[in-house]
């Protein structure tokens, strides 16, 4: 029987605020505040020995607002509209050469480096956000758990250190930004950019919702071939 802990909901905005509070006075990118929320609670659950389902109970609304900030997203995507519609064309074919690559380099390295087909297929969604990476893995024989942490993985990583690879290629333009992070890091870099440029986080977005598409209709088709090539 699964008992609501009545303060792992304040805990945990506590402690994502107290991170984003940090991250901005210090301008670290690593301290990004879902990292630091995840290096804070997780160890405090285990110290404290207490059960993850428990947890989740008690902070259960912040999960059921996920659908609905997911549709908010569409509201920076109306008021970039007209650049959407000027760029269609490129913004597809970024997308697409984005996705296809995320998921032959992910299933192919996997393959290569001496992965069963089911860890591999796990891998190859990594780059979408978790719902559908978790289907897609489904799909083709993989782990819906594992595809998780890979998406997870993949997206902190991109959160912290994505803006700071793009400074260093000197990628200025803040639609292809955007499109990038959407791309190779899902919600969570979405989420970054959202926090340092609304135009940013509007063609972020589009590129996530884009990119689940494409991964969802290509991925059982790309992993037989990556199997007969690399298995």
């Amino acid at each position: 029987m699964i008992h609501t802990i009545w303060w792992s909901l304040p805990l945990t905005l506590l402690v994502f605020f107290a991170a984003r509070k940090l991250s901005q006075w210090l301008k670290i990118s690593l301290l990004n505040p879902l990292l630091v929320s995840m290096v804070v609670i997780i160890p405090f659950l285990l110290l404290t020995g207490i059960p993850y389902a428990d947890y989740f109970q008690g902070s259960k609304i912040l999960n059921d607002l996920l659908q609905p900030a997911v549709v908010a997203l569409a509201f920076p995507l109306y008021e970039q509209i007209h650049q959407i519609r000027a760029r269609w064309k490129s913004i597809i074919t970024i997308c697409f050469i984005g996705s296809i690559t995320a998921m032959i380099t992910g299933g192919a390295i996997a393959l290569l480096l001496g992965a069963k087909p089911d860890i591999a297929a796990s891998i190859l969604p990594k780059s979408v956000t978790t719902p559908i990476a978790m289907a897609v893995a489904d799909s083709i024989g993989g782990i819906p758990a594992i595809s998780a942490v890979c998406v997870i993985f993949v997206g902190m990583f991109g959160a912290v250190l994505g803006h700071s690879l793009l400074n260093l290629l000197k990628i200025n333009t803040k639609s292809a930004r955007g499109l990038v992070m959407g791309t190779a890091s899902h919600a969570l870099g979405t989420a970054r950019c959202a926090e340092m440029d609304y135009q940013e986080g509007a063609f972020s977005s589009l590129a996530l919702v884009i990119c689940g598409i494409i991964t969802s209709l290509t991925a059982p088709f790309i992993f037989p071939v990556l199997l007969r090539l690399f298995g």
